[in-house]
């Protein structure tokens, strides 16, 4: 089995080799769409509010002026960094003015863990693993009070975005390297003008419903993944809208989908 590094975390060795949790989360959205991923025939631009998370990120992880010098789209042509990343700087600054959020954000920092989840090998890498405490995921996002309404009825942002899952995959890892279940959090601040915080606590039996639910579906994934199963397509996302072939006619109901 590939040996993980900061180097090579990303690489698409290490998601061939691997899953994770956004991997999964990418076969959950299409299967066509996770293994073209997977495999490099389909790339996904960078956005505005990935780059936010990653320049935050990089200020933890104390490479920031690396990040600037590697990233120079974040600058206005005066040499001023754009709005986006004046926000970026707000955010950090509201950070730094509070003990309990940094303290979270005080343990080893992009720690990797790997193991199996249901016989399938998964990674997974830590914005701050406090040893024998607590493993913290920071998340820059819109709006931290924001609700979400589906069918089962509403949800926070943590839910929507299945924050819990990932959480449960790394409290799984640490676990079999460890022996100890921890405390999982999110350290969470906002995008709005008035930046928002709040040190979120995961309770357990969300984390291991979450888990449960992962092993029911993860051997198919695996099986797609490996190319025992062909995958099938959304048809609505990009990489299906981008490659679709038309075969036949379609009845108006088949364009409204719930």
């Amino acid at each position: 089995m590939l040996r993980l590094t900061n180097r090579n975390y990303y690489s698409q060795k290490a998601n061939q080799a691997y899953f994770s949790c956004s991997q999964v989360k990418d076969f959950m959205k299409c299967e066509a769409y996770a293994l073209a991923k997977i495999n490099g025939e389909w790339v996904e631009e960078t956005t505005p509010a990935m780059l936010i998370g990653s320049y935050v990120d990089s200020y933890f992880e104390g490479t920031l002026n690396k990040f600037k010098e590697n990233n120079p789209e974040i600058y206005k042509k005066d040499g001023s960094l754009k709005s986006d990343f004046v926000l970026a700087e707000k955010l950090i600054d509201t950070i730094e003015k509070d003990d309990f959020f940094m303290y979270c954000m005080s343990g080893a920092k992009q720690k990797i863990f790997t193991g199996e989840i249901a016989g399938v090998p998964f990674k997974g890498k830590l914005d701050s693993y406090l040893k024998n405490e607590a493993i913290v995921d920071l998340k820059c996002i819109k709006k931290i009070r924001e609700v979400f309404f589906k069918r089962s009825g509403r949800e926070s942002f943590i839910e929507h975005n299945q924050y819990d899952l990932q959480l449960a995959i790394y409290q799984e890892l640490v676990r079999q390297k460890t022996g100890k279940t921890l405390d999982c959090i999110i350290a969470a601040v906002d995008k709005q003008d008035v930046p928002d915080k709040e040190c979120i606590l995961i309770p357990n039996d969300q984390l291991a419903f979450q888990l449960a639910k992962l092993k029911e579906v993860i051997t198919h994934y695996n099986d797609v993944k490996t190319g025992k199963v062909e995958a099938t397509r959304c048809g609505v996302c990009d990489y299906c809208r981008a490659t679709k072939k038309l075969t036949r006619l379609v009845l108006p109901e088949e364009l409204v989908i719930f």
